[in-house]
């Protein structure tokens, strides 16, 4: 049985690998199938439908996972039966739970500056300057190295985003001169910029979670600071700085405009600058925009 299992979780390393899916999405699929399997202490090739809707309200259930979390779960053994078991049959039974589309959380200008400034040390400093100056994912400013710094050219390298995509984003003048006081301080050795405490690591995603939300209980913020609100924030800053939605897409390193078309319904400001027709009833524009 443990055999058959390992074998099984070794065909699916190399099925992720094939697709070309991102590292931490190919890690993310695989723990989801490894706890599936374990759960009911069998092989995947030997269950079918019912043991995964079992598996499922467990984690519901039980762990009390977010319906977003569940939706992972759900993709992960929808890969695991559709490509790496080839019973495609029992992948389409697996439904997608439907996941509430919530508005993201988002830090004022202030609450940014105020934050920036509870943050007394340069290497936390620099990682929530570049994340939200860049519009970065944590897990992609963690994981950067040293030379994605293109500092002639004022950009960032980065790569193997979600999605397995490259892409240069501009690097803020404000955002370099804090990464070189950082340099001066710390001096990184090896190819990270921000190594964690392990030699040849990048630093851990939990480590700066940890230091940003007791930098925002410092600062008196009642939001729930997280890393990904930093880059909601960008986003939302940028649009009502007046950004054009599709260089917002590009620079978040959005696949579908979509998912970047949630921002718009986020931004007071940008929702009050919009013109209601009644307002124009009666005037010389109305004639030629309305008829």
């Amino acid at each position: 049985r443990t055999i058959a299992m390992h074998a099984c979780l070794k065909q699916m390393t190399l099925d992720l690998e094939l697709r070309g899916l991102a590292k931490h999405t190919r890690s993310e699929y695989l723990r989801y199938a490894r706890l599936f399997a374990t759960y009911h202490d069998r092989s995947p090739e030997d269950m079918g439908e019912r043991e995964i809707q079992q598996f499922l309200l467990h984690r519901l259930v039980d762990d009390k996972v977010r319906h977003a979390t569940l939706k992972v779960t759900v993709a992960a053994l929808r890969f695991l039966y559709a490509t790496t078991l080839k019973r495609p049959e029992i992948a389409v039974l697996i439904a997608y739970p439907k996941v509430k589309s919530a508005l993201p959380d988002v830090l004022s200008g202030s609450e940014v500056h105020l934050l920036l400034e509870a943050l007394q040390e340069p290497k936390y400093r620099a990682i929530v300057m570049t994340t939200y100056g860049a519009g970065l994912r944590i897990s992609e400013v963690c994981t950067l190295c040293i030379e994605d710094i293109e500092s002639k050219r004022m950009l960032l390298h980065i790569r193997d985003a979600k999605g397995g995509r490259d892409r240069f984003v501009p690097l803020p003048e404000r955002v370099l001169f804090m990464l070189r006081r950082y340099w001066v301080s710390a001096r990184p050795q090896g190819p990270y910029l921000f190594p964690g405490k392990e030699p040849g690591h990048p630093i851990s995603v939990d480590a700066v979670r940890h230091h940003l939300h007791e930098a925002a209980l410092q600062a008196g913020i009642q939001k729930p600071v997280t890393p990904h609100i930093l880059r909601h924030s960008f986003a939302t800053h940028l649009l009502e700085l007046g950004t054009d939605i599709r260089v917002i897409q590009m620079l978040l390193g959005h696949t579908s405009i979509h998912t970047t078309l949630r921002y718009t319904r986020v931004s007071p400001t940008h929702i009050a600058q919009v013109q209601s027709p009644i307002d124009l009833l009666g005037t010389p524009k109305a004639k030629k925009a309305l008829g």
